[in-house]
């Protein structure tokens, strides 16, 4: 069976995490991919070159230098061959080397374009990273550091999206179009939960609901998602317990995470053994 993005042309500009991770998951489609760097080369390769020989795995690497008259030829001409291109750039920093969507679709008109920037207009070129995102719609719990990268993670699965529903609907008009998925956005989104009241501290899935939480093992701790009433009474009636928090604090005690994750698995109950952040890979 082909893949449902077979025959579909990427050019990939975006360094750093969003754009290289939506690219790879166009490329997982099956489209073809062509990745655009500087001469400088993609930080990211410098940072984590183990995750970037993933991600551009079976993309075809090109470092272009398009400050270079030579080199914008060369970009000009996978433009005219492609479907999608992807910036990340600030919309000032693409409109000094004659990348702005006015020009681009006048020359390029089948061509659409997915812009990854920060902030929405009028704010496209305030500078952030995923910090600064995170931070500003509330979703840190200082002093720490975020584990997981919601802001580049989240809006690489958004620029996925905004470029096949770009293809689709040029399939259906003919007309190419262009689309800016900005990363605080993203963030803002995500903080939905809290705002509805459902993650804070005493919202069900933020602790206020002894069936949704973390309990202390033994040895290590047991993630407890019993939120439909049929998991929730199979649970209290296996562990013989009131449903209290007290009383399933005390019923966790007597076994270690891991035991518990498999006595779940036998019982069907959604219960897992938290486990540590994983290693570093090389």
């Amino acid at each position: 069976m082909s893949a449902p993005l077979d025959g579909v042309r990427v050019v990939n500009l975006a360094v750093n995490l969003p754009g290289p991770v939506a690219a790879a998951r166009l490329a997982g489609l099956g489209a073809a991919v062509v990745k655009v760097e500087p001469p400088s080369g993609d930080p990211l390769g410098a940072i984590a070159p183990g995750w970037y020989g993933e991600l551009v795995r079976g993309q075809d690497v090109q470092v272009i230098d398009l400050k270079d008259e030579v080199g914008r030829r060369g970009l000009d001409g996978l433009l005219a061959e492609a479907d999608l291109l992807l910036t990340s750039s600030r919309p000032l920093a693409l409109d000094r080397i004659g990348l702005a969507w006015p020009h681009l679709t006048r020359v390029f008109p089948r061509l659409c374009q997915v812009a990854i920037v920060g902030h929405a207009a009028p704010d496209q070129e305030r500078p952030g990273h995923d910090l600064t995102y995170q931070a500003s719609a509330g979703l840190l719990t200082t002093p720490e550091v975020p584990r997981v990268l919601l802001a580049d993670l989240a809006g690489a699965e958004r620029a996925v999206t905004a470029g096949l529903a770009a293809l689709v609907h040029r399939a259906a008009t003919g007309s190419s179009s262009y689309c800016e998925v900005a990363l605080a956005d993203v963030c803002d989104d995500f903080a939905e939960p809290v705002r509805r009241g459902l993650s804070t501290a005493d919202g069900l899935l933020g602790g206020g609901s002894p069936g949704y939480g973390i309990y202390a093992a033994s040895a290590g701790h047991v993630a407890v998602a019993a939120l439909e009433p049929h998991f929730w009474r199979r649970l209290l009636t296996l562990l013989d317990v009131d449903g209290s928090r007290e009383s399933l604090e005390s019923a966790f005690t007597s076994r270690t995470a891991l035991e518990w994750e498999e006595w779940a698995r036998a019982h069907d109950v959604p219960l897992v053994a938290v486990r540590a952040a994983p290693p570093p890979a090389c």
